[in-house]
């Protein structure tokens, strides 16, 4: 059976998340979520946005309210752990309808059934990098005397340690990605587009049980690997050019992605030394990653091995960032980072390097444990599988 998050994992979250807010010192938090970036409603809900934007209002003590687009009503009605539902125009969808004719809540609404009574005096606001202009400034004008706090510590430090249930929607997911990434390499072939590459992997994807892409799929090839962030094309893939994948599925809301560099040919020259020394990269940061260490110290430990190796010119950025619900989340591992590594926080182990014309990255899931690491996938982290 397909791994899913059991209704009493999203009650205790929610219930972990109250403790926080009150330790916070705020009556409430306005939890924000889109389309794209759901992560936080998601996890406490198990409701998806789509084409609208979506709001938890979540009291110090108390019922949370789900608050949705004028159009999502019996959708989120099937989803949400939350039952208590609340449409709002401030979610509608970005073209802005008017809905003549349907009742919409307000926030002095939510603020009366979630409060019971109790003063609502400081506000936490999560999700304020994706929140919009038309929830803050309703915020600002139906509730003036309510002060509003930046507040997302308050429920991303929840996200940052994995239950078992979350370890296992991951591990479905690498599982279903490895699926998908083998049938691509078996079955791309020169003269193919990059876009007809990712109609395999989805067709792989959602035929193993994957719920959605873990991010947007790559598969882009010559000089275009050397955007660290990039989309497929109608590009013509041919041979000799180095072609970059990156292939994640999605499972009970969970994110996958394994990356890797091949070849229709034999690699050659400054791109043989890139991929050679980039696997050897990729494989020493599993050995500066254990429970107990310093985030910082993982990163200046790999720079270092990197510039001592003689390839510090092609490093743009690495090794590592947290990997959940989304594919790339906090806390990212930069050598300023403070944190400690712990029992079950999940990263994903990035290698990325950037020659004149080209790039190339390596990228798989790890666990942290108090014993070692979990890698959720190696099967392609071997030189045999890059020529083709």
């Amino acid at each position: 059976m397909t791994p899913a998050i059991a209704k009493q994992e999203f009650l205790s979250r929610i219930s972990m998340f109250q403790q926080n807010i009150r330790a916070a010192g705020l009556d409430a938090c306005l939890v924000h979520g889109n389309e794209a970036d759901f992560a936080n409603i998601r996890y406490l809900t198990d409701y998806w946005p789509t084409f609208e934007a979506a709001g938890v209002f979540v009291p110090a003590t108390g019922t949370p309210v789900l608050l949705i687009g004028p159009e999502s009503e019996k959708y989120a009605m099937g989803r949400s752990m939350i039952p208590d539902i609340r449409k709002m125009i401030e979610y509608r969808e970005s073209a802005e309808p008017q809905y003549p004719g349907i009742p919409v809540a307000h926030y002095r609404d939510i603020v009366q059934l979630a409060m019971k009574g109790r003063p609502l005096k400081r506000l936490g606001l999560v999700g304020f990098s994706v929140m919009t202009l038309p929830v803050y400034f309703s915020l600002q004008r139906e509730l003036p005397e309510v002060e509003l706090v930046k507040a997302d510590e308050t429920l991303l430090a929840l996200r940052f340690i994995k239950s078992e249930s979350e370890l296992a929607c991951m591990r479905r997911a690498f599982e279903i990605s490895e699926i998908a990434l083998e049938a691509v390499l078996k079955e791309m072939k020169p003269g193919m587009t990059e876009l007809q590459v990712i109609g395999i992997a989805q067709r792989e994807i959602y035929r193993n049980g994957g719920e959605y892409e873990g991010h947007a799929l790559y598969c882009f090839c010559g000089a275009r690997t050397n955007n660290a962030i990039c989309r497929p094309t109608d590009k013509v893939i041919e041979p000799g050019e180095l072609i970059q994948l990156n292939i994640g599925a999605r499972v009970g809301g969970y994110s996958s992605s394994i990356g890797m560099p091949v070849i229709f040919g034999k690699w050659s020259g400054l791109q043989k030394d890139l991929v050679t020394f980039g696997l050897e990269a990729h494989r020493k940061t599993y050995d500066f990653m254990k429970a107990g260490q310093m985030a910082g110290e993982v990163v200046i430990q790999w720079e270092k091995f990197v510039r001592e190796a003689g390839y510090g010119d092609y490093m743009l950025y690495g090794p590592c960032h947290a990997i959940g619900i989304m594919e790339v989340e906090q806390p990212w591992m930069e050598s300023v980072s403070s944190y400690e590594l712990k029992e079950n926080m999940t990263f994903q182990v990035d290698t990325f390097f950037s020659g004149p014309d080209f790039g190339l990255r390596w990228e798989t899931g790890t666990c942290i444990h108090d014993s070692g690491i979990e890698i959720f996938s190696t099967k392609f982290e071997d030189l045999s599988w890059t020529e083709l």
